[in-house]
């Protein structure tokens, strides 16, 4: 057993572990001082219960093994409860648990993702009822299609799912999705959107109207994102070497350049460039760069930083446009920033891009996966959110949404400046 990508590989998962408390500030940081306990607590109720999920069954259907393409829902019952991974087997590069640990810290991130569609309106026990169904059924099955997959001696595929290995078979190129780009941020803005349509919007929605009420929360949360980003991103190569570094690098260049960008795009839009703007630009370009971190050179990576950017600032705007409260823009920047992060690579992928040596195969198979993962998470977010909205409620009432949903919810403030009961 290699103790130093051991080592490696759980220093990561603690790193993406805590972009989930990071996510929390991020978020809380967005809405409106009376509700910023339960944006938050969203967040932590995503870890809490994903995590209990993921140990129970969540990895036995994320990872069932099997031989040649695994179904697109499987399970292997002999990890119900992980207890048969304990032991090390004889030559494994890493304890099979170091592993384990890795993706559970993916599965509570992708989850805890959704939430920031339904800001300031959702009651929270809905939402855990939404988060269990959503992440047996959707997130589950979805990182089986990405990271699900295992090689033969002689370095080919042995068996994955069919996004990875089924690509492989049926069009000589597998998609590439290096640390989740489809199954992490695609898979998610599409289940925000879903969320958004069926809670509909907040109480007077209009552009303007709801200011982020904390935004060094949103800068503290950006910087916690980033720092656990180079776990998500180099510990995906699951050992400390050549590509890890890459990855690192490019972790640097594509989001500080979106953050650029951004900036850019609000001064000219806007005339002032914002802190917040600031943030959600670093954020949009950690998201594209995800699936491609271990694909591009870094100056691809850069030009990546700066596309999405540049469009995700712009695509917040849509949700106006177009009439869906995305309240704190999971869509303008998870699900955008994950699109084009993901077809980014059909064009620049080294070797296989179609303007780096491919032949537009690359291309292909990013666009089949990216949006089949997109139809896949929308159409079964509304199911589940719709299903909850009609029976036990997923929104709160309007009168409670508009006085703040922490006291109602969760019987507490974010700030407390006088003590009232004294």
């Amino acid at each position: 057993m290699d103790q130093g990508n051991t080592a490696f590989i759980l220093i990561c998962a603690a790193l993406v572990l805590l972009m989930t408390p990071g996510l929390a500030f991020f978020y809380g940081g967005l809405v409106k001082a009376k509700s910023v306990i339960s944006m938050m607590m969203l967040s932590f109720g995503a870890l809490g219960l994903i995590g209990v999920l993921w140990v129970v069954y969540g990895y036995a259907i994320a990872f069932p093994g099997s031989e040649g393409l695994v179904a697109p829902w499987a399970i292997d019952w002999n990890n119900i409860g992980l207890s048969a991974l304990i032991e090390v087997p004889e030559g494994a590069a890493y304890p099979p648990l170091a592993f384990v640990a890795f993706q559970a810290t993916f599965a509570i991130l992708t989850v805890a993702l959704v939430s920031g569609a339904i800001a300031d309106r959702a009651k929270f026990g809905s939402w855990l009822i939404f988060a269990a169904i959503w992440a047996t059924i959707v997130y589950f099955p979805v990182a089986s299609w990405v990271f699900n997959f295992g090689l033969a001696e002689d370095g080919s595929f042995a068996y994955g799912g069919w996004i990875t290995y089924g690509m492989q078979e049926w069009f000589g190129l597998g998609a590439i999705d290096f640390a989740g780009g489809t199954a992490v941020h695609i898979n998610a803005g599409a289940a925000a959107l879903a969320l958004a349509l069926v809670l509909g919007k907040r109480v007077g929605f209009q552009k303007g109207v709801h200011v982020p009420h904390n935004p060094p929360f949103v800068l503290l949360g950006a910087g916690l994102l980033w720092f656990g980003w180079f776990g998500f991103n180099a510990g995906s190569e699951l050992a400390a070497d050549g590509v890890a570094a890459l990855a690192f690098v490019n972790t640097i260049a594509a989001p500080a350049a979106a953050l650029l960008a951004w900036l850019v795009v609000e001064k000219i839009k806007d005339g002032k460039p914002t802190s917040v703007g600031a943030a959600s630009g670093a954020v949009a370009g950690l998201v594209a760069i995800t699936p491609a971190c271990a694909s591009l050179t870094p100056g691809w990576a850069i030009l990546l930083g700066f596309i999405a950017g540049a469009v995700c600032a712009l695509a917040i705007e849509l949700k106006f446009k177009w009439g869906f409260d995305d309240s704190l823009d999971v869509v303008g920047i998870h699900l955008v920033g994950g699109l084009i992060g993901t077809l980014y690579i059909g064009f620049f992928a080294t070797g296989t891009g179609l303007f780096t040596g491919g032949d537009g195969t690359q291309l292909l198979v990013q666009t089949i996966a990216a949006f089949a993962v997109l139809a896949y998470s929308f159409v079964l977010a509304w199911i589940i959110g719709f299903a909850i909205e009609k029976t036990i409620g997923f929104r709160v009432k309007n009168e409670d949404e508009v006085a703040g949903i922490d006291t109602i919810i969760h019987g507490e403030e974010g700030y407390v400046l006088e003590n009232t009961k004294a």
